[in-house]
């Protein structure tokens, strides 16, 4: 003999039903807020020359802003605060003063991300982020880097192979 819910047990069954669903639907909006709410704080935004130099008349001396593209062959100098450089992106370049130290992966020939305003006719950067991929290359099969914190080895000197005479 099958027994049929009583009419209190159907009751609590909807009731539960009725805090459940939206208590699920309210966590499901507030875990995708988190996730997705913060990931816009994580993103970097920039404009390229190019456009940047589309949009110069719109942009006041001082307004900060991020630039992003390749410094060019050749262009980089230092200074006594920083660094001098220009950066391009094939269509355009704009000239760029760094003020502080640049990564040690900055260099000639690859993508960067710099913070700043316009100063007059010249982008003055305090902020220099370099772009790189993912690529991860192990050091070559024996070399161990110096003891002591000494630089890295120069490119054409010798290195120090593990179980190589010294």
């Amino acid at each position: 003999m099958t027994r049929q819910p009583s009419a209190n047990t159907a009751g609590r069954r909807w009731r539960y039903r009725a805090f459940v669903l939206p208590a699920a639907g309210l966590a499901a909006v507030l875990a995708g807020v988190l996730v997705f709410g913060n990931l816009n704080q994580s993103l970097v935004y920039y404009l390229e020359p190019a456009e940047m130099l589309e949009r110069r008349g719109e942009l006041a001396d001082g307004q900060r802003l991020r630039l992003g593209g390749e410094v060019v062959a050749g262009s980089v100098a230092e200074t006594p605060d920083g660094v001098r450089f220009i950066l391009g992106d094939g269509r355009a370049t704009v000239p760029v003063v760094h003020r502080g130290s640049a990564s040690q992966l900055f260099q000639e020939d690859i993508w960067v991300v710099i913070e700043g305003a316009w100063s007059n006719e010249v982008f003055a950067s305090d902020t220099l982020m370099v772009m790189h991929d993912e690529v991860y290359q192990p050091p070559v099969d024996g070399y161990r880097p110096p003891p002591d914190g000494d630089p890295p080895a120069i490119e054409g000197a010798p290195v120090r192979l593990e179980g190589a005479d010294s």
